[in-house]
Formats: C-alpha cells, sequence, structure tokens
C-alpha cells in the first residue's frame, strides 16, 4: 500500500490519513477525482487551505463540551476540518505520483509541502487541544477518536513552547520535501540499458517482442517490473543479469543516498524532543508492537526460524545450478542475480511450473474481472465499469454498490500498466474516506505496473493483495473520515491485503478465472493449483530472509546509533549467507524507508501474523460469503475504530496467536 507522508499530524506518521480528492456534495452520486492541469493546482490548494481555516476558526469560538452529544458535535466539526484537506490532497497526492504530465506533478508537490505545514500548526492548536481533552466521548467509537485526536496533537508538539513548535514545524517541512526529492529522483529516472540479442537469450517471445530496440538491433530498457522481473528470470546470459541487477539496485541514484541520512538525523531529531532515544522508539509506540524493544524481540524469533531454512534453500538452488551446468560443485558459486533465475529453473523443473506460461491462463484483464468476481460474491457488493474523465486513457473507473439494499457506497480507479514517470510499484491509494455521519462514500486506487498480455504467479499476488487494501477502503463504513478504512496501525494496514493473497492460490478461486477471459484461455485445473501452490511454498526461507533483512536495516537506520545508510546496510546484507554485492546501493531507491514506512518496514511480517490467524476462519473454504460478510463487516467495515488487536479478536472470537505465522515461515503451514 502506498503510504503518503502527508499528514495533519506530521510528527505521527503512523496516524497518516486516508486522503481524499474534489470538494462534493455529500449526497453527491458519484464523486469522482480531480484532473487538474498545471495552473489549476495552486488555486486549489489556496481555497482548501482558506476554507479550512474559516472551519477551524469557528470551532476555535466553541465552548467547552457538557456532554456527549455536544462532545460528538465536536468531532464531527474536526472531521469536517480533515474532510476540507481531505478533498484537496487525495486526488494530489495520487495525480503527483500518476500524472502523465511532468508539469503537473511537479506543481502538486510544493502544495503537498504546503499542506502538511499547515496541518502541522493545526495540531499544535492549543485551543482545539483543550476543547479535545474536555470531550465526554458517548461510545467505543467517539473514544477512540478522542484518543487518536489526543495522540495526534500530543505527537505534534501542542505542548511545546513556541520556539520549539517552530522548530518542529522546519523539521516536519524538511523530511517532507526530502521525501518528495527521493520519490521523484526514482520516478524520473530515465536511464536506459542496452542489451545484445546474445544477451537476451532465453527470454520469452513476449518480452521480446514488447522491448525496445536501437538502431543497431540491441534491446533497450529501463527499470519498470515488467521489463526487470522476466529477466531476471529468464535471461541466461549470467554476466547480462548481474548487470541488470547491479543497475536496478542503484536505481534511486547516488543522490538518494545523502538525502536518506539527512532523513534519519532528522527523525534523530525530531524523537529526541519528544523525550525519545530514537525515531524507531518514538514511532513504534502507537502501534500495534507498542515499542521497539517488542520489534527486536519478534525479528529475533523470525531469525532463529528462517535463517537455517534460507540456507539449505540456497544450497539447493546450487547444486541444482551445477548439475544442470555439470560443473563442480565446489567450483560453482552462487550469487544475488542468479537467484530468481534458478528458482524459476528448480520450479519448472521439480514442478512443472514455468511462470510465464502461467500468463496463458491468467490474462490480465480477464484477471482483473476475475478479482472484482471474487471481491462481489465474498462481500456482497457488485462492481459497474462507467466511462469519466480520468489522468490517463488506460484508466478504468467503477462503482461499488451495495448488493443486497443495492445502493452505491463507494468508487475505485484502475490504473494497471506502466508509464513513463509513473509510480513504478504496485501501490492502493486510499484517495477518500468515508464517513455514516455525513453518508460520504469512499474512493480508493489500485495503481499497478502489469504486462498487458497476462499475469504469472506472483503477479497475480500482487493483484490481489493491492485490491485488498481497496476493499479495505471502500468497504469502510466508519463513522467519521479518521478512522475510514486503511487509516488503523501501520503494523496491521498490510494484514487484510496479506489475507487476501490466498484467493490467488486456492482451487476454489483460481478455477473461475478462465470464465472472464476473451477469447478463451485454459482453466486452472486441481492438478495445476497444486503444482502452483507447491512452486509458491518452495523458497519461504529466501523470502522471508529478505524481509527480515529489509526490516532490520530500517529498525537499525532508526536507531540512535546509525549515521550511514550504506554502513548499516552493507552490515546487514553482508550477514545473509547470500552476502552483500560490492557497487550496489539498494538503500537509494528504498522508498519506503523515506514514506510512512520508516521505522515500520517490519510490519509487513507483524501484520502477516495477523493474516494467517485470521485466515483460519475460512475453515480453508475461501469462498464462503457468510464468513466473507462477517470479515467486511466486523473488520473492513470498521476501519479504525478499533484497535488492529480488537478487530482480529471480535473476528476470530479469540485473541489472536502466531502459530499459523511460524509454522509458515518454517515450511509447515498448518491449513
Amino acid at each position: 500500500m502506498k503510504m503518503s507522508s502527508l499528514s495533519l499530524s506530521i510528527a505521527s506518521a503512523m496516524l497518516a490519513m486516508a486522503l481524499s480528492p474534489t470538494a462534493l456534495a455529500a449526497d453527491a452520486k458519484r464523486p469522482l477525482l480531480p484532473v487538474p492541469t498545471e495552473k489549476q493546482i495552486a488555486p486549489m490548494c489556496e481555497a482548501a487551505l482558506k476554507k479550512a481555516q474559516t472551519q477551524v476558526a469557528r470551532i476555535e469560538k466553541s465552548a467547552a463540551p457538557k456532554d456527549a452529544a455536544a462532545s460528538r458535535k465536536l468531532y464531527a466539526a474536526l472531521d469536517q476540518v480533515q474532510i476540507a484537506i481531505e478533498d484537496l490532497v487525495g486526488g494530489l497526492d495520487l495525480i503527483a505520483n500518476v500524472s502523465p504530465d511532468p508539469k503537473v506533478r511537479a506543481a502538486a508537490e510544493p502544495c503537498l509541502v504546503k499542506v502538511n505545514a499547515w496541518g502541522t500548526e493545526l495540531f499544535q492548536n492549543d485551543k482545539l487541544y483543550q476543547l479535545v481533552k474536555a470531550s465526554t466521548p458517548g461510545d467505543e467509537v467517539d473514544a477512540k477518536l478522542r484518543q487518536d485526536l489526543i495522540d495526534g496533537f500530543e505527537d505534534t508538539g501542542v505542548g511545546f513552547p513556541k520556539e520549539k513548535q517552530e522548530k518542529m514545524k522546519e523539521l516536519a517541512k524538511k523530511l517532507d520535501l526530502l521525501s518528495q526529492e527521493f520519490a521523484r529522483n526514482i520516478r524520473d529516472n530515465k536511464e536506459k540499458l542496452t542489451f545484445t540479442p546474445e544477451e537476451v537469450k532465453g527470454l520469452p517471445q513476449s518480452w521480446l517482442d514488447a522491448a525496445k530496440k536501437d538502431e543497431k538491433g540491441n534491446y533497450v530498457v529501463g527499470f519498470e517490473y515488467p521489463s526487470y522481473n522476466p529477466f531476471m528470470e529468464y535471461a541466461d546470459n549470467e554476466e547480462a543479469r548481474k548487470r541488470y541487477q547491479i543497475a536496478f539496485a542503484n536505481h534511486g541514484t547516488e543522490k538518494n543516498l545523502g538525502l536518506l541520512k539527512q532523513a534519519m538525523e532528522l527523525r534523530r531529531e525530531l524523537a529526541a524532543m519528544f523525550g525519545f532515544n530514537n525515531y524507531a522508539d518514538y514511532v513504534t509506540r502507537r502501534r500495534m508492537a507498542g515499542s521497539a524493544s517488542a520489534v527486536r524481540k519478534f525479528l529475533d524469533e523470525v531469525q532463529g526460524v528462517v535463517t537455517s531454512l534460507e540456507k539449505k534453500e540456497l544450497e539447493e538452488l546450487r547444486q541444482f545450478k551445477a548439475q544442470t551446468l555439470g560443473t563442480k560443485l565446489e567450483e560453482t558459486s552462487f550469487n544475488r542475480w542468479d537467484l530468481m533465475y534458478w528458482q524459476q529453473k528448480l520450479k519448472n523443473a521439480r514442478y512443472k511450473l514455468d511462470q510465464n506460461a502461467l500468463r496463458q491462463y491468467f490474462p490480465t484483464g480477464a484477471s482483473v474481472d476475475w478479482a472484482l468476481d471474487v471481491s462481489a460474491k465474498l462481500y456482497g457488493v457488485s462492481f459497474k465499469q462507467v466511462k469519466v474523465p480520468t489522468w490517463h486513457q488506460d484508466v478504468q473507473y467503477y462503482d461499488v454498490f451495495d448488493a443486497k439494499s443495492g445502493a452505491r457506497i463507494a468508487g475505485i480507479y484502475l490504473d494497471l500498466f506502466p508509464r513513463e514517470g509513473k509510480y513504478g510499484h504496485a501501490a492502493a491509494w486510499p484517495s477518500r474516506g468515508s464517513s455514516t455521519l455525513i453518508k460520504r462514500t469512499p474512493i480508493s486506487v489500485l495503481v499497478t505496473n502489469f504486462d498487458r498480455k497476462g499475469l504469472d504467479g506472483g503477479e497475480l499476488e500482487t493483484l490481489v493483495h493491492e485490491f485488498g487494501h481497496v476493499l479495505h477502503g471502500v468497504l469502510s463504513q466508519t463513522r467519521y473520515v479518521r478512522h475510514s478504512g486503511t487509516s488503523v496501525e501501520l503494523d496491521f494496514v498490510e494484514a487484510p491485503s496479506q489475507m487476501y493473497e490466498e484467493w490467488a492460490r486456492r482451487l476454489e478461486s483460481l478455477a473461475n478465472v478462465s470464465k472472464f477471459c476473451k477469447p478463451a484461455c485454459p482453466t486452472v485445473d486441481e492438478e495445476l493449483a497444486k503444482r502452483m501452490t507447491a512452486a509458491h511454498n518452495y523458497g519461504r526461507g529466501i523470502r522471508f530472509g529478505r524481509q527480515l533483512v529489509y526490516a532490520n536495516f530500517d529498525l537499525q537506520i532508526h536507531d540512535d546509533k546509525a549515521n550511514d545508510p550504506m554502513a548499516v546496510w552493507r552490515a546487514v546484507e553482508g550477514a545473509t549467507p547470500l552476502g552483500h554485492v560490492p557497487g550496489t546501493h539498494f538503500p537509494g531507491q528504498f522508498g519506503h524507508v523515506m514514506g510512512g514506512y520508516g521505522a515500520g518496514y517490519y510490519g509487513y511480517m507483524w501484520s502477516e501474523v495477523m493474516a494467517l490467524d485470521m485466515l483460519s476462519a475460512y475453515s480453508g473454504k475461501i469462498m464462503d460469503p457468510a464468513v466473507g460478510m462477517r470479515y467486511r463487516n466486523m473488520v473492513l467495515g470498521r476501519g479504525g475504530e478499533k484497535k488492529g488487536r480488537q478487530l482480529v479478536t471480535d473476528f476470530l472470537g479469540r485473541e489472536p496467536n502466531s502459530k499459523a505465522f511460524f509454522a509458515e515461515i518454517s515450511g509447515q503451514r498448518l491449513q
């Protein structure tokens, strides 16, 4: 999921809000995202801030609420302030990352910085803080909102003296600018690599047909995933794979290493203002983990389970490489650029599963229609495609309806294919939050960079993973926008999406993909589904071992000792079985640590603990609509109205546990 760095409480990244698009009446039939021109952005920005400030001034004149009814009016008024900002920033943050016009992307960034600065001032407003502290919540939803607001005020320095508040604003603005520049350096990198026909041997014909060529007939590629991943999986030339892997690891540009180092220093300074030794301690206290020490303990437990399995799998791959090439084992090396290639080869040999061949089973359009159908059946909704103005001709829009009532409840946009200047990964933007109080319907946006013709198994999982985030947003039925959809603890936000990945691996759901193929495509049968599952399960140690590297690196650069991100990366990656690749500077393109996931990348594994535990409620029957509707109402629909742990407890009828997770990462899945 795309975690925006934008928030009314800049100092508290875990309170990042689901920001939304153009201001429309609450009962509007179809709210839509704006598609502004370069010149429209600045006036839009000024108007939205003026409107929000007018609302704030009105609230400041209010008397302290004397009862629950008056308190709810205060909460609703504060929510309207957030909505005024959301009506600008949700669409603008998206456009800054996906607009095909570089001038529009550039024009959006100053407004986003300005809004963040305004938000910092808002949460340093002592008058508002005292009103919230004096309020009396009437139920658990209001009580949760009251506490979230108080945390937001206190995490932004509402109690600081004026001079210290100004310092807080300065730090927040600098971090915003660094984050934008870091992302821009990756997004706008136009570097290309050239490979000869000899160097691309082994690649599928579809890749060769899609790749651009120069006047000499050489293949010219950039860093888009539809170019990079197949190359690393199929190119027979090891030196070519090495060259591409090193270039890909460096495509954030060396400048980003300096930006990351500056961000580390600023975050340490920020944490110190609140009396914390490091940024990790500062941010984790508001998350499910509760403390950085709890995160370290969790990562140590993962390390104890994963490392031996990772070593075993890598040795199997090395042996397979030696056997296939006819080389002596003791003379056969195995490097990071070998990993994807030889995993693909081994899985094909062992499980008769060629990932590229799976694309015929999962045409991209049919796969999207299938994901919509699965979601409709599970969660009691329907989707209707509608022609609306968008930022690019490839973008699709759908209205979302509740199947039982027939009411329109949300909207979604799908921006599926790569193009120059577009955000380069897969993500979901929660661009408009829900509020039952004012009948406000949500909007989420799915952004991917898929092959136009078809998806392999991993890409199919990516589709349902990100669509899980979309559903978390659009099925939200929260009273307040601040609690809408994905506005949950950062180390819980991935859980719904990680659980949904299972639907990309089970026959019960996969057998239906072919129903949406035009023209016809082969149907996934039980035998193929088993092979897909076996191939997915192979490499668990390698997969979770890599997640562990990312999480440890992220945590270590945000402690009180780290100064040089590359020194930390060399140490952390160097301690892995494959070691560090000299000349690579991965932290320069590790966007998560500069965005909302700073000191939070561990959350991917922490969330998976919850995801695998919640999956047990289906008892193996993943298309059970009764369980799906209960999940929709008790987890997706509630957003951040309860703590993540409580949401899981309510859904399961018991306290969550990590048994399924540790069985998964050790290759001993219980279900």
